[in-house]
């Protein structure tokens, strides 16, 4: 039965089953307490069985899988004492196939993606529109769906709505209100989204989800590692982000059912960001996303602070947890180690809600499923330590790993091709262009009227004459016919009345 070795628990080695690892997990635990070195851990273990990774890396700490750890290092001691207290006999330092990714190109292969396929219910997220606008704004991709434009970056979808604004009055009376004012709306949050570095992640060439799920010549899946240290300075667009990329996997991997082992593991680090105000339609979109997407062979990691910031629809399906201490200090506090307990299968030899607040750091309550698909009882463990550094990189070893990446070069040049923005320019200038034509025609038209009054006026005035002289002869030609028709009349009669 091929496994993921945890730690140490006081009942026994506590191993993730590979064949239960795509029913997800949670990794909760206050700060300071272990979680990432956790992460770490498990992390490595995916990419020994084969299994390819994705985690975002929020404060930089978890770039050390690319490298291995060091016997100079001050954490030397530690981690080879807590590799004996685990039983790790064969513990040793070792490195990972590590490709680096980043949103604004700066530490890592850029990541972007089409507007299109964002589509408008995470747009709408992303800009924290109301009801009103992101209907507005569904209106507007329909639009440019019928009149064959395609929206590839914020550009694109600026003149888009440009566009929506300008035929208003026309899709009010096709789809429901369109006010200029909503389009008004859209923009600004479009400025401000793009003042922030959005601007980089949408656009040529998107990502291609093959690239994530990947193996090296030794047959270790790929660690695909997302710097999220200055992502985090706009939370919203990190959360948007990882649950498009959530998504996209859903919609391109085929369904599986549940393999031996999954086809990649997504790490969500900092997840109360996706849940933090998220509208009932975007919540039932995620929760749909993480039902479904175990058929496919992905495991989703929730790591997180609280495990009440996990909405229950979706905390019902992690099957795999490991809890790190918690405090007790306030009333919500105290409700988190309550529900924490709750979702754990009792031990009869563990006081579950005690022993979350007298965990140590690197100690943490496990639970997995077992091989039958059970949850196996909680128990106390002592996880094991990473092989690979505990820490950042330098640039300089960043730089290295960037530039000798499998896909280093695919990603780094944009690519602007004609789409909505190129086609309604064109469209405008032609349109531009046509009016000042047939300008410049009317006014040719007019000077050349201008130019000859005179010549209309004599031309009139001959016209007047030759009427009026037509008008003359004819009345003389008609007197003169007209005479001589009455001299023969009564010529004839005279004639007649002397015959008689």
């Amino acid at each position: 039965m091929a496994e993921i070795f945890i730690g140490k628990g006081e009942s026994g080695p506590q191993a993730l089953v590979l064949r239960r690892a795509n029913r997800h997990g949670l990794i909760a635990g206050a700060t300071g307490t272990g979680k990432t070195v956790t992460l770490q851990s498990i992390a490595e273990g995916f990419s020994r069985e084969g299994v390819p990774v994705f985690v975002a890396d929020v404060k930089g700490d978890l770039a050390g899988l690319a490298m291995p750890g060091s016997p100079t290092s001050p954490m030397h001691d530690k981690l080879t004492a807590r590799a004996a207290e685990v039983g790790l006999e064969s513990y040793a330092y070792a490195d990972n196939p590590v490709v680096f990714w980043d949103l604004f190109g700066q530490s890592g292969h850029p990541v972007r993606t089409t507007v299109s396929e964002m589509g408008p219910l995470l747009l709408a997220r992303l800009m924290n529109l109301n009801d009103v606008q992101e209907g507005v704004l569904a209106i507007a991709f329909r639009f440019a769906d019928e009149q064959g434009l395609v929206l590839l970056d914020l550009k694109d979808l600026q003149a888009m709505l440009a566009h929506v604004a300008e035929n208003a009055d026309a899709l009010t009376a096709k789809y429901g209100n369109v006010s200029k004012a909503s389009v008004g709306a859209i923009q600004r949050q479009l400025l401000q989204l793009e003042s922030q570095g959005g601007a980089s992640f949408f656009g040529e060439p998107a990502l291609d989800i093959a690239d994530f799920i990947a193996t090296d010549d030794a047959g270790r899946g790929l660690i695909n590692i997302l710097a999220a240290d200055k992502l985090m300075a706009s939370p919203r667009l990190y959360a948007t982000f990882l649950l498009w990329l959530l998504s996209e996997l859903f919609e391109t991997l085929p369904e599986i059912g549940d393999p031996d082992k999954p086809k990649l593991v997504f790490f969500f680090d900092e997840a109360h960001l996706l849940f933090t105000e998220a509208p009932p339609a975007l919540l039932d979109k995620i929760e749909q996303v993480v039902r479904l997407i175990r058929s496919k062979g992905v495991g989703v990691y929730f790591i997180t602070q609280n495990p009440i910031d996990i909405p229950e629809d979706v905390a019902g399906q992690l099957g795999n947890r490991v809890q790190h201490a918690l405090r007790a200090f306030t009333p919500r506090e105290q409700k988190a180690i309550k529900a924490a307990a709750e979702t754990f299968r009792a031990n009869p030899g563990l006081n579950v809600e005690t022993a979350i607040t007298e965990l140590k750091v690197g100690e943490a309550l496990v639970s997995v499923l077992g091989e039958d698909g059970a949850p196996t009882p909680v128990d106390r463990t002592l996880v094991r330590p990473p092989a690979s550094r505990l820490g950042p990189l330098t640039p300089q070893e960043r730089n290295v790993i960037v530039a000798t990446s499998p896909i280093a070069g695919k990603y780094e040049p944009a690519i602007d091709r004609e789409s909505a923005y190129e086609i309604l320019t064109a469209r405008a200038a032609q349109a531009a262009s046509d009016e000042a034509q047939a300008k410049t025609a009317a006014a040719k038209a007019k000077a050349a009227k201008a130019a000859r009054p005179e010549q209309s006026l004599t031309e009139k005035m001959v016209q007047s004459a030759a009427r009026s002289a037509a008008s003359s002869v004819g009345r003389q030609i008609a007197n003169e016919i007209g005479r001589t028709l009455v001299r023969g009349l009564l010529g004839g009669l005279f004639k007649s009345s002397g015959r008689r």
